[in-house]
């Protein structure tokens, strides 16, 4: 278990959010829309999927990645890398972060990521099964799932440690979570974190598709992704990213920066049950979530909301569900708890951080957003999921979940800043 340790009396905040996202390429547009309850799930336009059982997901709209960086780079680069660059570029502004004042050798970029560039790899493997071998220049750089850090190492100029957090869906709050660590241990005062992922591809849909995880529900895109309802039947896929900038809460204050929350918390653990399924009992789940709240010296009563995981899939809302309830005993029932992947579908490594800009959004606006299409109550999941629509709570202390293959759990509490 890590996350309980190491803290030194070191506090770090959160100063800047940026967002690629299935309803919305800024924050404010897709906070907006997830507030309304818009879903941003619709027909895929990625690839020809005629011979393939699913044909949707949700897809990044009107993105150009130009508008974030110059052409010539952004043909270097996969489209996760692009997502990554772009999300950074809103965050970094919104911190009001001067590279020129920060010192770059503590400055640090520590994002997560699932699957790399797979689209890229696709057109490799079709020019190598063609006998032609002059395949894109770039493949390696697009490719490989470390580049999306790389490249913001290189366009922001950030010199500190870098690295990649491959840990499937919950790579993204793994992320954030090792990044607030590394902060703590005094090894940076910045670092740019979050999660990005471009995986909607035909090999990327097969893989799930042929496992029976993709949610069937073709002819009503956006009521396909139907987190803890009781028809539920699988998860969309889904591409975006989340950019947190993080920095030690001594560093913000030397800078005047401005703060929106503190992160306060983290642990993973790992169920060490199945290389796919999660633990029926929920047990690493819960151990995840009492060390997040432990590692923040907060008790389950001081929780206002929970940012589920909530893919959609019957076993794993099942299992957080009974997490949740193992976790919090008969505060279960009390805590208002929402899906946002109902709204934007499932991004993989990107997800969790997506999910943490809600989270801290929910505690600068004093709003949780719905977990959408909630309409058949599962007595297996019934707990209050936030269903439909958005509702007003002080949002003071915000525990966040993500749990992914090879059962890997990892959870984040945020509160507010309290100065």
């Amino acid at each position: 278990m890590t996350g309980r340790n190491g803290r030194n009396g070191t506090r770090v905040v959160v100063t800047g959010l940026g967002a690629i996202t299935a309803i919305g390429n800024s924050v404010s547009e897709f906070w907006n829309n997830a507030v309304a309850g818009k879903s941003g799930i619709g027909a895929l336009t990625a690839f020809d999927h005629t011979d393939y059982p699913i044909h949707i997901a949700g897809e990044v709209k009107d993105f150009q990645p130009d508008e974030y960086m110059d052409r010539r780079d952004a043909r270097r680069m996969g489209r996760f890398s692009q997502f990554a660059i772009a999300a950074t570029r809103q965050a970094v502004e919104q911190a009001e972060l001067d590279f020129d004042a920060v010192d770059r050798d503590r400055l640090g970029v520590l994002l997560g990521n699932g699957i790399g560039g797979i689209a890229d790899t696709q057109e490799a493997v079709r020019h190598i099964d063609g006998k032609d071998w002059r395949i894109d220049p770039f493949f390696f750089p697009k490719m490989l799932p470390n580049m999306a850090a790389a490249h913001v190492s290189l366009v922001f100029g950030a010199r500190g440690y870098t690295n990649t957090v491959i840990t499937a869906c919950a790579a993204g709050t793994q992320a954030i979570g090792d990044s607030m660590d590394l902060i703590r241990a005094g090894r940076a005062d910045v670092v740019i974190t979050g999660g990005a992922e471009a995986a909607l591809s035909e090999i990327g849909l097969a893989g799930f598709a042929v496992i029976r995880a993709l949610s069937g529900r073709n002819d009503e895109p956006q009521k396909a992704s139907r987190p803890f309802d009781a028809e539920r039947d699988g998860f969309v896929a889904a591409e975006g990213a989340g950019v947190l900038v993080l920095e030690s809460l001594e560093h913000a204050r030397k800078r005047k920066a401005p703060v929106l929350a503190e992160l306060a918390g983290y642990c993973a653990t790992n169920d060490a049950h199945h290389v796919v399924a999660p633990s029926p009992d929920g047990d690493g789940a819960m151990r995840a979530m009492r060390g997040a709240l432990e590692d923040a010296h907060l008790n389950t009563a001081d929780v206002d909301y929970i940012n589920a995981h909530a893919t959609s899939t019957q076993l794993n809302d099942a299992a957080e569900t009974i997490a949740i309830k193992r976790t919090f005993g008969e505060d279960a029932y009390r805590v208002p708890i929402s899906a946002t992947k109902s709204m934007v579908g499932h991004s993989f490594g990107a997800a969790g951080a997506i999910e943490c800009l809600a989270c801290v959004q929910s505690i600068t606006t004093g709003v949780v957003h719905p977990t959408v299409n909630y309409e058949f109550p599962d007595p297996e999941c019934d707990l209050d999921y936030v269903p439909n629509e958005a509702r007003r709570i002080d949002a003071g202390v915000v525990l966040k979940n993500s749990f992914g293959f090879g059962g890997h759990n990892a959870c984040l509490v945020f509160k507010r800043f309290d100065g």
